[in-house]
């Protein structure tokens, strides 16, 4: 899950495997909301390497239903992976072989991503300003990352750069509640952030989607299971615990692994997710075959 900073300048790195996507110039950036405050929204830089190693990764299932519901195969289509972090998802698209470009506003996040995945281009930017060039997508992604955006700008830029009849598919990990330890969990995380934070991961809501396209939804469960220490590290990775500072963070942490090292005395967590899937289709027909 990455944020988007509409004031960092954009630059590409240089791969093995270039895109042929054309950079363009952006637009204009707004501001912030207080959502995306730097202070909250860039914290992930500091915990790259944490998120690259802790976080959940994705079920084949999400790409055959992104497949489904995009009406064409990744492979070969032209994707541009937003928020893309440290490449979680960038590197599962690639596997099915689209041709991927990830866009991560984060220099630590970036920088990660290009070290554990070299063969990937990378270009900084956000969603609120896409440095592509108009109608050069066959689909656009945004894996844990929409919610980071200006969604009337992110959703105005979507569909600039998307080609008629191409895809904007959204999608989040939502740890899925209706396992007791999870929900359990989860009310401890909102009483200790006292704001309604937590770090499972929220459904979608209808109005959090971009306004004025007709989108299909698709959820997804699936598990994995891993040590506890991965576990924790995944919970420590989102940004409710990183802009908290290490202390609070940390005590929270233990007093956690000690309940679940109960729970789990093999020391390997079972957790059990959701992925909610959204997908639309950009207005107009796609371009005839050439013959």
């Amino acid at each position: 899950m990455v944020p988007a900073d509409s004031r960092l300048p954009a630059h590409a790195s240089t791969p093995a495997r270039a895109s042929s996507l054309t950079p363009a110039t952006p637009a204009p950036a707004a501001p912030l909301t207080p959502a995306q405050a730097p202070s909250r929204a860039l914290s992930f830089d500091r915990a790259a390497a944490q998120y690259a190693a802790a976080r959940p990764g994705y079920p084949p299932a999400l790409f055959d239903a992104v497949e489904e519901l995009a009406h064409r195969p990744l492979r070969g289509a032209r994707t541009i992976d937003v928020g893309a972090g440290t490449g979680i998802s960038t590197r599962l698209l690639y596997e099915r072989g689209a041709v991927v470009t990830a866009v991560e506003p984060g220099a630590g996040m970036a920088q990660e991503l290009h070290r554990s995945h070299p063969a990937l281009p990378v270009v900084r930017g956000d969603g609120n300003r896409l440095p592509l060039a108009t109608a050069s997508a066959d689909l656009i992604t945004y894996a844990q990352s929409w919610h980071w955006t200006d969604r009337t700008l992110a959703t105005a830029e979507a569909l600039r750069v998307l080609r008629p009849g191409g895809a904007l598919a959204l999608w989040w990990n939502v740890s899925d509640h209706s396992v007791p330890w999870i929900d359990e969990q989860d009310t401890r995380l909102r009483r200790f952030f006292g704001a309604g934070d937590s770090a499972h991961g929220s459904p979608a809501r209808s109005h959090d989607l971009p306004p004025g396209l007709d989108f299909t939804h698709r959820r997804l469960p699936w598990t994995r299971r891993v040590p506890l220490d991965t576990h924790l590290a995944n919970l420590g990775s989102h940004s409710a615990f990183l802009v908290l500072g290490a202390e609070p963070a940390q005590r929270f942490l233990a007093e956690e692994r000690a309940r679940l090292a109960e729970l789990f005395p093999d020391g390997t967590v079972e957790e059990s997710y959701a992925v909610d899937l959204s997908v639309a289709i950009a207005p107009g027909a796609p371009p005839l075959p050439t013959p």
